[in-house]
């Protein structure tokens, strides 16, 4: 009886090591969000359970039962508060676990994603809790006088990335913040760029980065995109990129390009207007920058979507007009064509 008892004893010892094992590798390991970075919202009031669900519905993780048992392990579930969140792609069950954390609430984060607009940027800075706002009633412009360095558009100077400060910092430091890090890194990108490219200065390049940040939906592609719009600019060929279309017609953009669209001329068409646009249209991160800088030596001029985030890229319109048929007039696919 007594060895039957050990037998059991030692065996729950097993598992319970094992189960601890299994529970320490489930909180440290990266969950790998994508896109780079999720922006997810607790509602009020809710408990344990139907924030882990939540969870869930947002693809922060596949299964609330983990998450629940690892909350009650760390007695973190009456810490846990409602609002909206930035997470970074590789954070893990535990560190979204002090994120949620209302012991976390002494320091703020933000965090500014490639791709987006600054209009964007102000609207996510006045709505987070942890900044002070001070800009509210400024214009861009006015903006720009106190940020940056004379600058008229805001759009595509300040830098793309997750900033920790204490609260009741204002938004003006942490613009000036963003602000700074872009001139830093363009600036150090510029130095060290590739011959031979078709712009007048790094702002020219900053312009083109921001194009390839909002059609690149593959990041191996970049440089590639890079190469066929310089290829363009080179031969005198127009654009003709779709989300500077979108940029230039502003709150009128409904989710749809029709083809009145492309033909109605504004500063951002570049359907009807040679060259580049006059400013960037989006955040773009460093990849896009480095990859306007340094692009592809290709003999492409036309990419088609093939509805999976990845390109067909073609040096001829024959060719291209082939990839059309291909991949856009597939049923149900939503491609887009350059």
């Amino acid at each position: 009886m007594i060895k039957f008892i050990k037998y059991f004893f030692v065996l729950g010892f097993i598992a319970a090591l094992g189960l601890s094992a299994w529970f320490y590798h489930y909180a440290k390991t990266p969950l790998k969000l994508l896109p780079e970075a999720q922006e997810i919202t607790i509602k009020p009031n809710s408990g344990l359970k139907s924030i882990a669900n939540q969870l869930v519905d947002q693809k922060v993780i596949t299964n609330a039962l983990p998450f629940v048992i690892l909350v009650r392990i760390l007695g973190k579930e009456t810490y846990l508060q409602a609002g909206e969140y930035t997470l970074i792609k590789n954070i893990s069950p535990y560190q979204l676990i002090l994120s949620l954390n209302h012991g976390k609430s002494t320091q703020g984060s933000i965090t500014f994603i490639e791709g987006k607009t600054f209009k964007e940027m102000r609207a996510k800075l006045a709505r987070n809790d942890s900044v002070k706002s001070t800009i509210t009633n400024l214009s861009d412009v006015e903006v720009m006088r106190i940020v940056g360095r004379g600058e008229k558009h805001a759009e595509g100077l300040f830098f793309p990335d997750t900033f920790y400060f204490d609260r009741n910092t204002t938004d003006i430091v942490l613009l000036k913040r963003s602000y700074e890090i872009m001139q830093n890194k363009l600036s150090q990108a510029w130095v060290n760029r590739a011959s031979g490219l078709p712009y007048k200065d790094s702002y020219d390049a900053l312009i083109m980065a921001s194009i390839i940040e909002k059609e690149t939906g593959k990041s191996s592609e970049r440089t590639t995109i890079a190469g066929v719009f310089l290829n363009r600019l080179r031969i005198g060929m127009r654009l003709q990129t779709d989300p500077t279309v979108i940029y230039g017609m502003g709150d009128k953009y409904n989710g749809n390009i029709r083809k009145k669209d492309l033909q109605t001329d504004t500063a951002y068409n570049t359907y009807t207007r040679d060259g580049l646009p006059p400013t960037p249209i989006a955040m773009p991160g460093l990849a896009s920058i480095e990859a306007a800088l340094h692009p592809e030596k290709t003999k492409a001029l036309y990419f088609v979507g093939r509805g999976d985030g990845s390109h067909e890229f073609t040096s001829s319109l024959v060719e291209h007009n082939r990839a059309v048929a291909k991949y856009q007039l597939k049923p149900m696919a939503k491609n887009d064509i350059n």
